[in-house]
């Protein structure tokens, strides 16, 4: 197949000379490789180019940029997880298996729709893979401490700690909100449009999302939650897919009146620190129009 190689030679252990052994690696299975370092210039350029398929190694992030650039397009993205989280490579069942057993598979995978979310606000549009909300998640991004957390030895671990510090402490926020129609309007200590079964640091809050079913979940913690949230942010560690059994509901639409509070999408904070007064406050949606891209996963696993 021709391939082309996004690869992010700084995310989770890799060195830079990794880079020349994955296009070995793919080259010894018969593909033909295009290869491009998320670090530098082209890559955007390079994923337009003919392919039969967009291979990412990388983290989250680098795997969402991709993503988000792939929509509608018809040719699938498989994932060699590198990351500190592999929230999207989870969801798909890809983790804790070897580059070489993945590759192996590529011939006999099947393709895989992933919903992609839209969302609205005053700064304009953007596409998410994982989600959008406000509360504990926002905040830690927007805490140095949280950003400190990314670059600790043990990053999933750090920010688990940082987010329960935040959940336990936190004063909710009044936020007048409605899902397809619904008014769920209230104060919370977390407001997220879940699109994966994992986000931010593995954690697993949604019992039924599955990767393109047209639907998100809408997790909702109030006050009255707080400590069913701390319980779960402390024994997490415990059980990797321990579930989080908080409010929630399915939808395709949220809306919010946003008054300026921090926001998250995916893993980019709003307002910006340079944002100008109109886009710091107004109405946001976060919304599944039916965009989708597709991945191509191994079978022969059960899905995390």
């Amino acid at each position: 197949m021709r391939v082309t190689l996004i690869h992010n030679p700084g995310a989770g252990k890799q060195g830079r000379d990794n880079g020349e052994r994955l296009v070995a690696m793919l080259a010894e299975h018969g593909h033909d490789v295009r290869y491009r370092s998320s670090k530098e210039d082209g890559w955007k350029k390079a994923l337009k180019k003919p392919a039969d398929l967009v291979v990412v190694a990388g983290g989250d992030g680098t795997v969402a940029r991709v993503a988000r650039r792939m929509v509608g397009r018809g040719v699938p993205v498989a994932v060699l997880p590198s990351g500190t989280a592999n929230n999207i490579a989870r969801s798909l069942g890809q983790v804790e298996r070897p580059y070489e057993e993945l590759v192996r598979a590529w011939p006999e995978g099947r393709r895989v729709k992933l919903d992609v979310g839209l969302a609205k606000g005053p700064w304009g549009e953007r596409y998410f893979i994982e989600g959008l909300g406000a509360g504990v998640f926002a905040q830690l991004l927007g805490n140095p401490a949280g950003k400190k957390a990314k670059k600790a030895k043990r990053p999933v671990e750090n920010a688990l700690e940082r987010l329960r510090e935040v959940a336990a402490r936190c004063e909710p926020l009044e936020i007048a909100a409605q899902v397809d129609g619904k008014d769920i309007s209230g104060r919370y200590l977390m407001l997220e449009a879940i699109n994966l079964r994992y986000v931010g640091p593995n954690l697993h809050l949604a019992q039924d999302t599955q990767p393109g079913d047209g639907h998100f979940d809408v997790v909702m913690v109030t006050a009255a939650e707080r400590a069913r949230l701390v319980h779960y942010l402390e024994h997490w560690q415990e059980n990797r897919d321990r579930l989080a059994v908080l409010p929630s509901l399915r939808g395709k639409r949220l809306r919010m009146e946003w008054t300026g509070f921090e926001l998250h999408i995916d893993d980019k904070l709003k307002p910006k620190d340079d944002a100008k007064p109109q886009e710091m406050s107004g109405i946001v949606e976060a919304r599944l129009d039916g965009d989708t891209v597709e991945f191509l996963v191994p079978d022969g696993r059960k899905k995390r």
